[in-house]
């Protein structure tokens, strides 16, 4: 009998964005026959990925002092954290996820190569996005970021790339390009609710809404990175006689929840937006939208533009990381630049002056996804690696 092979995979949340996602689909797909999964995560955002995956007996482990921004104290408890982690779980395979847990996950294998009283597992890097991306950084804390993921490549046996962008903004380092592997994320058929179902949820029942309306929709963590500001500038911008018939309709939580509230009321756009929070399992509301709207600033490859295209959904997207590598402008979706209001009040006003174009663009990037992004392919692919 083959003996299984032990996969930890670490993340620095407990929460359920795209990286808790990916998480959570090789942890719940790998072969039960070759592989035995323990998942670690923080708990300081929420514990959605950890009842997820209880419910799907999948053993996780809390990490106390796990935590997205830096805190020197916390950090070198985390280090301790992993340290012990694995000397007492003894994996084959580290699977590390996120900026700051590839950061002091790599240091581990650093130290775990030059103890002898460790285990020495394989380690493996995913990049969901590259910290020195994101727009509200400084030119000096880009630079320490570009050092720490590098060294975070350095360190690990290999890194995963969610896209080619992903790769090369990062493998014109030294010593690295051989390092890194491009593995698209993934994803298969799930259920959604019924049309009118998922439109009463997204609406409220609001029955001053008419079921001619069109729904914007948007699944995103709010946050600065997403770009949500700019979706609600560019809804200010429509005519007027496009924003009677439309609603703006925003899933997910985070910190810059009250600044989009405030932004929305004195834009003079309150009652076109709706900011339902944290909805479970938010895709299934996707078969209530019409349009599928990603303003980011910055990603990688979001799972988001996955789950919309593979309903047929059509998008509006910013030609930002891996989003090029999924969207073909004006054949199966339609790209803006990003922090560009303007931008998006046109992409959304072609969409509603011509219908024939959503159903063509819905069709196609379903068609790409299907065959381009499916789970099992990223199952196969990252397995491979692991062996």
């Amino acid at each position: 009998m083959l003996t299984k092979k032990k996969i930890l995979y670490i993340i620095t949340k407990g929460n359920f964005g795209g990286a808790q996602k990916y998480v959570y689909d090789l942890a719940t797909n790998l072969p039960k026959d070759k592989f035995d999964v323990v998942v670690a995560c923080g708990n300081k955002d929420g514990y959605v990925l950890f009842e997820k995956l209880t419910e799907k007996n999948i053993r996780t482990i809390i990490l106390e002092s796990s935590e997205r921004e830096i805190n020197l104290k916390n950090d070198f408890k985390t280090f301790k954290e992993l340290l012990k982690l694995i000397r007492k779980e003894k994996p084959d395979t580290v699977h590390l996820n996120s900026s700051k847990i590839g950061f002091l996950g790599s240091l581990v294998a650093f130290y775990i190569n030059l103890n002898n009283n460790y285990p020495k597992p394989k380690i493996i890097f995913t990049s969901h996005g590259w910290a020195f991306n994101e727009q509200n950084r400084s030119a000096i804390a880009k630079f320490i970021f570009y050092i720490a993921h590098y060294f975070t490549i350095i360190f690990c046996d290999a890194t995963i790339a969610v896209s080619e962008k992903t790769k090369q903004d990062i493998d014109f380092l030294p010593f690295i390009k051989d390092k890194i592997k491009v593995i698209y994320n993934g994803l298969e058929n799930f259920e959604t609710l019924l049309t009118q179902e998922s439109r009463e949820i997204l609406t409220d029942k609001n029955p001053s809404t008419s079921s001619r309306q069109a729904i914007l929709f948007s699944l995103s963590e709010l946050h600065n990175n997403k770009g949500i500001d700019v979706a609600l500038k560019a809804i200010s911008l429509l005519p007027d006689d496009k924003k009677e018939n439309i609603i703006y309709c925003i899933a997910g939580e985070g910190e810059e929840k009250q600044n989009l509230e405030k932004l929305a009321n004195d834009l003079g756009i309150k009652t076109l937006v709706r900011f339902l929070g944290f909805v479970k399992d938010g895709k299934k509301l996707l078969s209530g939208a019409t349009i599928f709207l990603l303003p980011s600033r910055t990603e990688n490859l979001p799972f988001a533009i996955l789950e919309a295209g593979l309903i047929g959904l059509p998008i509006i997207a910013t030609s930002v990381g891996g989003i090029p590598e999924v969207i073909r402008d004006m054949q199966n979706g339609i790209l803006i630049h990003p922090r560009n209001p303007k931008e998006i009040a046109e992409a959304i006003m072609y969409y509603l002056d011509h219908p024939e174009k959503q159903k063509e663009f819905g069709e196609e990037i379903k068609k790409t996804v299907t065959n381009f992004f499916s789970l099992q392919k990223m199952l196969e692919e990252t397995i491979r690696l692991y062996q």
